[in-house]
């Protein structure tokens, strides 16, 4: 089984030294609790597991949304993995642009500009569709590069597993600052 694989990757990368385990597609919600299991640190296999966290800094009547690679292999299945509620707006980027395509694809060279545009028009025609919407969280890695391109078009705050790592790995490894900083009016 690929959950397997992923245990036996996460215990060799333990025995080498890693303090926490992160994976790289929101699908892989499906198996957190396995490999959360298996290992003895923590595991954050999804940017999905943000939306929980994301819906509850929202005022009333927001929600927080998934713009995802392909709406229609994100099942309640991977929802429910990462605690998300069932009736969270979902929204695909498109079948057939170029983001999606490229990326699914599995394709040598993609065209950003044409990426970029796939992107802006799924966030806006989101963002349109669910006025409700307050927050938005991407799926997929390869969404990262134009989080600013959502944020810029929606207005509206944009999480993503690049922002989601940077948060786990400040937890295991919390920067130290000056201790000057203990008191900023000395």
């Amino acid at each position: 089984m690929l959950v397997d694989l992923f245990i036996e990757q996460a215990l060799d990368l333990v025995a080498h030294g890693c303090v926490g385990i992160t994976t790289n597609c929101g699908f892989l919600s499906i198996v957190q609790d396995q490999v959360a299991g298996a290992v003895p640190v923590p595991v954050a296999t999804s940017s999905l597991m943000q939306v929980p966290m994301v819906q509850a800094m929202l005022p009333p009547g927001k929600r927080a949304g998934i713009l995802t690679i392909w709406k229609p292999t994100l099942t309640v299945r991977h929802l429910a993995a990462a605690n998300v509620a069932l009736d969270t707006p979902v929204w695909g980027t498109g079948a057939g642009r170029e983001f999606t395509r490229a990326i699914l694809g599995d394709e040598p060279q993609i065209d950003f500009s044409a990426c970029r545009a796939n992107m802006i028009d799924a966030a806006r025609a989101f963002h349109a569709a669910r006025p409700g919407l307050g927050a938005i969280v991407l799926e997929c890695t390869n969404m990262v590069p134009y989080a600013a391109d959502v944020r810029r078009v929606t207005g509206l705050p944009v999480f993503s597993i690049f922002n989601f790592v940077q948060w786990f790995q400040q937890s295991l490894m919390p920067p130290r600052f000056p201790h000057a900083l203990d008191e900023p009016r000395l």
